[in-house]
């Protein structure tokens, strides 16, 4: 398959995200050069079926360099945050949606066993092999209707690693007979470390100021 230019759905689907950026918050809409890149990454991942920057070079037949797709990714000052939130407004508003009931869940997805680069990645459990890799826990806020499931909100968890260290150690302690007054003592929580339950009260609140028109029936976790 050939990707020289963005698919006509996709291309009205990016005309019609600008034109409601441009609404609720003027200075986060596109540049042109964005809205390019967008539509190309969108357009590959259809075709593709994944998010990779050499795929999409070999599909344009090398007219979207690896670095230039990349570097859009990483450098470029697109307005994430709100593109989320003027996307579900459109998806909402296109299928008439307007109550549903909000249900939470997690997934975790290993990665290679030797990364360290990627956000919020550390050690897991693997189920399948019951060995160890590192991985991403995403918790997903989703909003589950009468027609449709979509995807609201999400955050990247991962435990605190000092908390992780110590529970370690202190159960080592523990079971080589070392009495409580004499181990270390838990260290408070990092606040960039947010518990699970913290982090769905946050997409719950995000949810509520980006779309209080929204009836909600109910809560599911």
């Amino acid at each position: 398959m050939l990707m020289n230019a963005p698919a006509t759905f996709i291309q009205s689907y990016i005309d019609d995200l600008n034109d409601a950026l441009n609404q609720l918050k003027p200075r986060a809409a596109l540049t042109r050069i964005q809205a390019a890149w967008l539509g190309t990454c969108l357009t590959g991942i259809l075709l593709m079926n994944s998010v990779c920057w050499a795929k999409f070079e070999r599909a344009s037949l090398g007219d979207c360099k690896v670095a230039a797709l990349s570097w859009g990714f990483r450098k470029a000052s697109i307005p994430w945050d709100w593109l989320l939130r003027v996307s579900v407004v459109l998806i909402l508003k296109r299928y008439g949606i307007t109550e549903g009931v909000l249900a939470f869940d997690e997934s975790d997805r290993a990665r290679s066993k030797s990364t360290k680069r990627i956000y919020k990645v550390y050690k897991q459990k693997h189920k399948g092999s019951g060995g160890y890799v590192n991985g991403q826990t995403i918790v997903l806020l989703l909003l589950v209707t009468s027609s449709i499931t979509v995807p609201v909100g999400f955050f990247f968890y991962m435990p605190d690693p000092a908390l992780k260290q110590w529970d370690k150690e202190d159960k080592r302690l523990k079971k080589s007979g070392i009495a409580k007054k004499d181990r270390p003592i838990k260290p408070e929580r990092d606040s960039a470390y947010p518990t699970k339950t913290e982090i769905a009260l946050g997409l719950l609140k995000e949810f509520k100021v980006a779309h209080s028109l929204i009836k909600i029936k109910g809560v599911l976790a």
